[in-house]
């Protein structure tokens, strides 16, 4: 893996943490309590053997967990061999990146969006409507501070909801989501430029968040907001077929 991305990827380990987190031989085995792939998968922290991918999907099958692995750039060889032990490649994401005072430029307009921790109970129903359900929301309660949740308004309604967290000079923001009926009315950006001012006060130097590759929409807000992708990751899982992580 590059080191300019290491940054980045420790970033998203400390702001969306696994449930438990586990040195074992080769890899890191993360234990997702139905959190999603990104706290549920396995990956390398040094060279490994064949032998050694046998034994880290039998730790994961024990956790209850599909074996999955997120595979980062310069991981080819993890990539090639998982493939061949009919690994299915799911879930490419892009990560995009910006310096923090890139979305600190504009005034927010009054009462669009605010930082806001605890979450309110209106920011908990958007997430669970948008499927960012109970055991995603678990995620954030314990990620360490500093962290926000980030409430967006539209027309003096609650329209949207995401979550925020610094680590180092990178803030993380995680869980955008935006109620459907919402949508297509710039919320978004103002809700990531309420989440950089907040992380330019605790520190931060630079702004990032990952998207899937087929989050046309999150995408195309990232990019208009001139964020830049900075790398690439994906998921290899052993059973494509299987319920989502």
């Amino acid at each position: 893996m590059s080191d300019d991305l290491n940054p980045f990827f420790d970033a998203l380990d400390a702001t969306w943490p696994a449930a438990a987190r586990v040195a074992a031989g080769p890899w890191v085995l993360r234990e997702g309590r139905g959190g999603g792939k990104r706290v549920s998968a396995a990956t390398a922290r040094g060279d490994w053997r064949e032998d050694d991918l046998a034994a880290a999907e039998k730790s994961m099958k024990m956790m209850g967990q599909v074996p999955l692995f997120m595979i980062r750039p310069g991981e080819e060889a993890l990539d090639a061999a998982l493939s061949e032990r009919g690994y299915a490649l799911i879930d490419p994401v892009q990560l995009w990146v910006a310096p923090i005072d890139r979305l600190t430029d504009l005034r927010l307009p009054r009462v669009t969006a605010f930082a806001i921790w605890e979450p309110l109970a209106i920011m908990r129903e958007i997430w669970e409507a948008g499927g960012i359900g109970a055991a995603r929301q678990r995620i954030m309660d314990r990620a360490a501070p500093p962290k926000t949740g980030i409430l967006g308004r539209v027309s003096d309604k609650p329209a949207g909801a995401g979550f925020c967290a610094v680590h180092g000079e990178t803030a993380m923001v995680h869980a955008l989501e935006i109620a459907h009926d919402h949508r297509q009315k710039g919320l978004g950006g103002w809700m990531m430029r309420c989440a950089a001012l907040w992380a330019a006060d605790q520190g931060a130097s630079r702004i990032a968040v990952a998207a899937t590759r087929e989050n046309t929409g999150a995408n195309a807000l990232y990019a208009t907001l001139k964020m830049e992708v900075a790398g690439h990751y994906h998921y290899r899982i052993l059973n494509a077929e299987s319920e989502d992580l």
